[in-house]
């Protein structure tokens, strides 16, 4: 049996192919968030409770875009393993209306009520002043940010994987270097602090979006489409609504628990905010191959449904599941360890300290649980347009489980912030049984490159 799930050589090429792009990509973006909070770090825990509650919008917007985008994406893949390009960018149309709509709400809502929305998480006045200078200035490139999530979102679902991986490379580069510079007054500039931090990633979101453009249409990319291309009727709409819209909707009722999470968390405390903020960091630095293969495993079984290899795709669906165990298994016991070594780089208090010392000792031991999670519902359940069973459980797990174990432990019992995020956690496991049985019984396999324009 061992020798036979390394047999398919095609499956491993393909798959490294598109997951380690991706990977690379999203650990140079987890780096960049990484450097983000050092820099900060150094302003003290009011200036990372401000970045990481200002990011909360941010992280609402990202999530439904990402929504948006992997709710387009099953489609786009499916049409891609077809061979049909015509509808692949009318659906590509959708999203990008739907992207530009969500975008400017947020840009309206970060320029207009940012100290207002802020004080739904924390009544500490000096992380809401803070916090409302960064949003104010993030929030003009959110717009610029909707479009470059479409494109690139297309260019990974027809195996174009490398050029999304460059761009961010390069715009990614060019914000470490501007927050450097415009943090702390180096090399001439201006000493901004928390200011300089949210105009040097305005300004690398910026250049983002001029390059992915530019290069998509500079190298006749599938997503390089013309205007009369992305135009759709109402029915088609309609039918491509029905099954991605549930995708979006999954991804901002998710993001609405998560935020209920962090308010529960400012509930406890400014360091529990700052030491649940560096956690997240390190989580998303550890879950950045997670994320390629995920990614990499709905192009993959998209395409396989969409040529109509349903067996392969349930073979893909195991296979990325056996291997995203084996590796949170040990990025588990690599975080356990190096836990001193993570925490010594922050300039917080002992109580801060303490909790994120504590967080991180929860994390590794259930990181696989997780992991699994995120092959389950993004890789296999979203790519085979399963995805009204997916909101089903999301939502029951996340806010009939979650929320009210986040409530009860932070309102309630009063416990200290690590026992919340345990709690939290239960939401996981629920997810994961219920899933198992839904991927084995090979239900979410449906094949939606017979719905046209």
């Amino acid at each position: 049996m061992f020798k036979e799930f390394f047999k398919d050589r095609r499956f491993f090429s393909t798959m490294l192919q598109l997951a380690v792009p991706i990977t690379i990509q999203q650990l140079v973006s987890s780096s960049t968030n990484l450097l983000d909070v050092l820099m900060i770090g150094q302003l003290g825990e009011t200036a990372i409770a401000a970045l990481g509650l200002s990011n909360q919008v941010f992280f609402l917007l990202s999530l439904f875009l990402f929504g948006i985008s992997s709710g387009s994406a099953i489609f786009t893949a499916q049409y891609w393993g077809k061979g049909d390009i015509k509808n692949l960018r009318k659906v590509m149309g959708i999203g990008l209306t739907m992207a530009f709509l969500v975008a400017l709400f947020y840009t309206l809502v970060s320029q207009i009520i940012p100290k207002t929305i802020l004080g739904l998480y924390t009544n500490d006045q000096a992380v809401i002043e803070l916090g409302s200078q960064y949003l104010k200035i993030v929030g003009l490139g959110y717009i610029f940010t909707a479009i470059s999530f479409t494109y690139m979102s297309v260019l990974r679902s027809t195996q174009n994987v490398r050029l999304p991986m460059i761009v961010t490379l390069v715009a990614l580069t060019t914000n470490i270097f501007l927050n450097y510079c415009l943090i702390f007054g180096n090399l001439g500039f201006p000493e901004m602090g928390v200011r300089g931090a949210a105009l040097g990633t305005f300004i690398a979101r910026t250049l983002e979006f001029i390059l992915i453009i530019f290069f998509s249409y500079r190298f006749r990319t599938a997503a390089a489409a013309k205007l009369a291309e992305l135009k759709y009727n109402f029915s088609f709409f309609k039918e491509v609504l029905w099954t991605s819209m549930p995708a979006a909707i999954n991804e901002v009722l998710w993001s609405l628990g998560i935020t209920t999470y962090y308010a529960v968390y400012a509930h406890i405390g400014t360091d529990a905010v700052a030491a649940v903020n560096i956690t997240a960091t390190i989580e998303n630095m550890s879950f950045v191959f997670f994320i390629g293969a995920a990614n990499a495993c709905a192009i993959m079984i998209g395409n396989q449904i969409g040529a109509g290899n349903e067996k392969n795709a349930f073979s893909y669906g195991s296979r990325f599941l056996a291997i995203s165990f084996a590796m949170s298994i040990l990025l588990g016991l690599i975080v356990l360890i190096l836990r001193p070594f993570i925490l010594s780089f922050y300039n917080i208090g002992l109580s801060s300290y303490e909790f994120a010392w504590k967080i991180l000792l929860i994390y590794s031991f259930t990181m696989w649980i997780r992991t699994t999670n995120l092959i389950l519902f993004i890789g296999i359940l979203r790519s085979g347009g399963d995805t009204r069973y997916a909101l089903k459980v999301e939502m029951s797990s996340v806010w009939l489980v979650g929320v009210p174990a986040a409530l009860i432990g932070g309102f309630v019992l009063n416990l200290p912030v690590y026992y919340v995020y345990a709690m939290v956690l239960s939401e996981e496991i629920v997810k994961l049984l219920i899933v198992i049985p839904r991927f084995r019984s090979r239900k979410w396999v449906h094949n939606l490159t017979s719905i046209t324009a």
